[in-house]
């Protein structure tokens, strides 16, 4: 199975990082091998949910949104982080840049949903701040007919989504 992560970088609560990786354990540990994570590595749920992956056994196919995508982390653990897990992973595609960032993170993550059998949505329901955001691949996932798994770290709800 083909699995696509999105999810937001920062959380309210610092603690409900365990609650969304026990999740993301439980699912991946019910899902049927073999396991691909696809994932753009960026910090939080993207970098959670590609370890996981590993963890289990699972291929981290990694999409990146530009070349020089290491360039906009902000914390030494971050870039430690990302470079460790593109390190491991089995395939990396890099997109061509587009004139607005936010147009290369929403690239990014449709490219994810494109190639993906199913989605997970680290995600609080609400609507997006800017482009290319959590909420903007959750629609476009249930306008590409994906079934996404919500992990809702603010209200401590798993919700299957179509």
């Amino acid at each position: 199975m083909v699995i696509g992560i999105t999810g937001h970088q920062k959380l309210q609560k610092e603690r409900d990082w365990i609650w969304v990786e026990n999740a993301i354990h439980a699912f991946l540990y019910r899902s049927l091998p073999p396991l691909v994570g696809l994932s753009s590595l960026a910090a939080g749920a993207d970098q959670l949910f590609a370890r996981l992956i590993l963890q289990h056994g699972g291929e981290l196919r990694v999409i990146l949104p530009f070349s020089k995508y290491e360039e906009t982390f902000k914390t030494v653990k971050d870039v430690a982080q990302f470079r460790s897990l593109l390190d491991q992973a089995t395939a990396v595609e890099v997109l061509n840049e587009c004139p607005d960032r936010k147009e290369s993170y929403l690239a990014a993550g449709q490219r994810v949903v494109d190639l993906a059998d199913q989605m997970i949505a680290v995600w609080n329901g609400e609507t997006v701040a800017g482009l290319g955001g959590t909420g903007d691949i959750v629609f476009y996932s249930l306008a590409k007919q994906r079934p996404v798994l919500h992990v809702n770290p603010e209200t401590g709800e798993i919700n299957h989504i179509e």
